[in-house]
Order: structure tokens, then C-alpha cells, then sequence
């Protein structure tokens, strides 16, 4: 079993003041040979080191996390988020936030963001479509429009694919982009929300919440293409799907 440094400051510690009782309750020569002043000296000489090497490794831990806080990567403002550029982690990076963990109080206690117009397609994505969800519902949303980013048969960036079939007369991929209103995010607390949330996916959360969907639709309806698709996950009013077994790469 493994011992800490503290643990034998402490017991030998202890030996030492039961060694000093019993000299000077037992014997009368030993209680005149250590004096009560030499004891208290010991005493705090022991107190001491066991100060100085708690404090060693506590300064020891802070400087360790606070260059692991310092290694995470800056976020690229205003690129084009494209299969090749998302998420790329800092040389020597391997921890990567699971969407799973993603909470609330994670979420409001980022800094509110301010990017380029690939972000903002991901926050109004994650706004119009699922602002009603719960926070797992959002994080969905985020992973279908990222997982079509990854995927040859959509648009390589995430504009692209938000906006997709806007304008062409066709049918919209996402039902926002063609209603004709403006994207306006109205509700403060919804917007920020969303913003944060977006940005906490395109700087590389791993996509754990809907297992490489790339479409959705609403509990109330059935549309036919769900038939020939894979169920992934059902959160709040939105049931997920994926093409066969896994998302194609470009």
C-alpha cells in the first residue's frame, strides 16, 4: 500500500509525542533528560516540513493546470469551419470536451462570443430549430449540421449547409432559411445560448449525443425519408437518423 509523504510527517508525529509522554509519565531520569522546550521545538520542526511539502505540491498542481488551461487552442475568428479545419486540436492536446458533458451552467459561463458568419449559421441553426429543447436537443441540432460538414454529399461549410436549397426553388434543407423572415433572434437568453453552444462545438466537441446523425424531423411527423434511414436518438420533439452505419467522410 502506498504511503504518503504526509501521512509519515503525521505518524511520526504521533510516535514521537507518545514516546515523550511515556518518557515523562514512566521515568523520572528521561523526564529531566527532554525538557519540554526541546519537545516543542521538535513538535514544530515536524509541523513545518509537513507544511513545506503540502505547499510544494499544491503549488506543484496549480502550475500544472493552469499550462494545461494555457494549451487549449485559440479560436480561429471569421475561417470557413470545413471536414479539414474543424476542431483542430493544439500540438499535444488530447482531451477533447464529450458532448454528453456539455451542461447548462457550462454553457452560460462562457464568454459571449463574437465570430464569423460560420458560427453565427450554427448558433441560428441551434436558435430557430431547437431554442424549445432541452439542452441535449440543442447539442443535436449542432451535431447534424457539423456531421453534414464532414459528409461529401452535403456542403463542405457550415453555411452551406444551414442554407442549403435557399433560393433555388427547391425545398430547404433546414426550414428557417426559407420562410421568409429574417433571422433575428429575438430572445436574449436563447440567442446567447445558442451563440455559446456553437461556438463550444465548432472549437471540437466530440459528437456523442446523436451517433453521426445527419437528419431530423419532428415527433408530430413522418416523413418517407425516415423510413430508409437509420434511428439514432429521440430528444424532446425531434427524432435523429443517419445514412446506414456511419457518417461518410470526405
Amino acid at each position: 500500500m502506498k504511503i504518503s509523504g504526509g501521512f509519515r510527517a503525521r505518524a511520526a508525529l504521533g510516535a514521537f509525542i507518545v514516546a515523550a509522554t511515556i518518557g515523562m509519565g514512566g521515568a523520572a531520569g528521561l523526564a529531566t533528560e527532554r525538557p519540554a522546550s526541546r519537545a516543542s521545538e521538535s513538535v514544530a520542526q515536524l509541523l513545518g516540513a509537513e507544511r513545506a511539502m503540502i505547499a510544494g505540491k499544491s503549488g506543484a498542481r496549480i502550475a500544472a493546470l493552469s499550462e494545461k488551461s494555457q494549451s487549449r487552442p485559440e479560436p480561429r475568428d471569421g475561417e470557413p469551419v470545413t471536414a479539414s479545419t474543424r476542431g483542430t486540436p493544439a500540438a499535444g492536446e488530447v482531451e477533447r470536451l464529450d458532448a454528453r458533458a456539455i451542461s447548462i451552467a457550462l454553457v452560460d459561463s462562457q464568454p459571449s462570443p463574437e465570430r464569423g458568419e460560420h458560427w453565427r449559421c450554427l448558433a441560428e441553426a441551434i436558435y430557430f430549430e431547437s431554442r424549445g429543447e432541452p439542452l441535449a436537443g440543442q447539442v443535436a441540432v449542432a451535431e447534424v449540421v457539423l456531421n453534414r460538414v464532414d459528409d461529401r454529399r452535403y456542403p463542405s461549410s457550415i453555411c452551406g449547409v444551414t442554407r442549403q436549397g435557399a433560393g433555388s426553388g427547391r425545398a430547404c434543407q433546414f426550414s428557417y432559411a426559407c420562410d421568409g423572415r429574417p433571422e433575428d433572434m429575438t430572445s436574449p437568453v436563447a440567442r446567447e445560448r445558442a451563440k455559446k453552444l456553437a461556438a463550444l462545438m465548432i472549437d471540437g466537441a466530440d459528437r456523442t449525443v446523436t451517433d453521426g446523425a445527419t437528419h431530423f424531423h419532428a415527433t408530430y411527423v413522418r416523413p418517407g425519408w425516415s423510413r430508409r434511414l437509420t434511428r439514432t436518438a429521440a430528444i424532446g420533439a425531434h427524432v435523429f437518423y443517419r445514412s446506414g452505419d456511419a457518417v461518410a467522410q470526405r
